[in-house]
């Protein structure tokens, strides 16, 4: 290797979004012939791409960057993202942080980690203003891998118009912006060289095609993906369970497993009053009723386990203690997770953001952090056992699971993560079939 090439490490924090972000970043500096390295030592740059979804979240970029410093003095440091968008002026002063791009611009990172790019590319330093956020571009040069990793993430849009109390996201990353569907298409048959399965992912990928001449659905894009892309298995990310129309599950149940039959759909509460200070669209009602359809819906395609249950991986994201939730309304929450056939769920107390509405509601009704993380336990206490349950009712069925950490675990359509037992294949970019069975009580696909 030439030893004047450029040595850079990644660091990212944060969603599936935020991750392919920094593949792309990656792709950028090494087409500029940067080499990506996994250890700290061999690195001369890093990129620190950050998350601000909690004041948590930043706390723990800052600290990151500043072990950094500790550890590698002469290593430059570069950060991006989310946070960087926010809290811009607080990583400048930082000592040993090279430069700053706000946002997730991969040139700009290129350019701030001293690999100079034609000056019609973004300039480093441009996007100070938020609003200007809106502008930063979703699409860009098509990401051809997921490096080290057996799933690829494939992202579809970026930003939200959404305004729910809690979020500081849409404040860093702007207004919902989607993809061409040709750009979306181009890319996952690139990714589908390496990645036998692709995640579809974004900040508010329900609203992909709602920008669009002539406005188009989500359910659309799967469609001419699968349609388009043959050879590998579709999954979609996080989307709000009122954005799941019927096309979508139509596809699901009668697609062969080529959408995978996994949902993860935000509910923050299960109680009308908080989410109504939320800011959130939907009642709880809504949500309750579209589950219980999807399950039947996938049941009545023939999708099921072992045990007679439709094979649908359900999961949630949950805050518990948002200012103003009473006891009854978390018991409201906790019925609802035990009625619904939820597998996991992403359950934390609340954390005041700054700069959000909810920050301004803690002083007129908090809630003790005591009190939200005794919350966070019980519901996770309930989905843990009905989690449990449902592996316990895959035994004895069969699965198609892709091999993940050199074939030492795999994952299945439904979102199970499962031992493997048996010869491992010479290639692991296929979907593999597998029988499911239970080893010492733990569930195995025994390929």
């Amino acid at each position: 290797m030439d030893p004047r090439t450029p040595r850079v490490a990644f660091q990212t924090f944060g969603c599936k979004a935020n991750q392919y972000d920094t593949e792309r970043m990656r792709q950028e500096l090494e087409a500029r012939g940067a080499r990506t390295v996994e250890e700290a030592d061999g690195a001369d740059l890093w990129v620190v791409n950050t998350c601000t979804v909690t004041n948590q979240a930043d706390a723990q970029a800052r600290r990151f960057i500043r072990k950094l410093r500790r550890e590698h003095p002469g290593t430059r440091v570069v950060v991006a993202g989310c946070s960087a968008a926010l809290r811009a002026r607080e990583y400048r002063e930082m000592e040993g942080v090279t430069g700053v791009v706000e946002g997730h611009d991969p040139v700009a990172v290129a350019r701030a980690g001293g690999m100079p790019a034609p000056p019609a590319l973004v300039q480093l330093g441009t996007r100070a203003p938020l609003d200007r956020m809106d502008h930063e571009p979703v699409g860009g040069e098509l990401l051809a891998r997921r490096d080290g990793a057996t799933r690829g993430w494939l992202k579809i849009q970026d930003g939200c118009d959404r305004k729910c109390a809690f979020c500081a996201t849409r404040l860093a990353r702007g207004k919902s912006r989607s993809r061409p569907a040709c750009d979306v298409v181009e890319e996952a048959r690139l990714l589908a060289r390496t990645h036998p399965e692709l995640v579809l992912t974004g900040i508010h990928i329900g609203h992909w095609g709602l920008d669009l001449e002539p406005r188009q659905t989500v359910s659309s894009l799967v469609r001419r993906l699968l349609q388009e892309v043959p050879g590998v298995r579709f999954r979609l990310g996080s989307i709000e369970a009122t954005e799941i129309d019927d096309r979508l599950l139509e596809l699901m149940a009668t697609g062969e497993g080529r959408l995978v039959p996994h949902l993860h759909m935000p509910l923050q509460s299960g109680a009308d009053p908080v989410l109504r200070r939320m800011r959130r669209w939907h009642t709880r009602e809504m949500y309750r009723v579209r589950a219980l359809e999807i399950g039947e819906r996938l049941a009545a395609g023939g999708a099921l386990a072992a045990g007679g249950r439709p094979v649908l991986g359900l999961g949630a994201d949950i805050l518990t203690g948002f200012p103003g939730e009473t006891d009854e309304d978390h018991a409201r929450t906790v019925a609802l997770v035990e009625e619904l056939p939820f597998t996991y769920l992403h359950v934390f107390p609340f954390s005041p953001r700054d700069g959000t509405a909810a920050a301004e509601l803690v002083e007129e009704m908090p809630v003790p952090q005591r009190v939200a993380g005794e919350r966070s336990r019980e519901l996770r206490e309930i989905v843990q056992a009905k989690g449990e349950a449902y592996r316990r009712a895959r035994a004895g069925s069969r699965a198609r699971v892709v091999l993940e950490g050199k074939g030492r675990s795999a994952l299945t359509e439904d979102y199970l993560r499962v031992g493997v037992k048996g010869s491992l294949p010479e290639d692991h970019r296929v979907v593999q079939d597998a029988e499911l069975v239970l080893v010492d009580g733990e569930l195995v696909a025994a390929l």
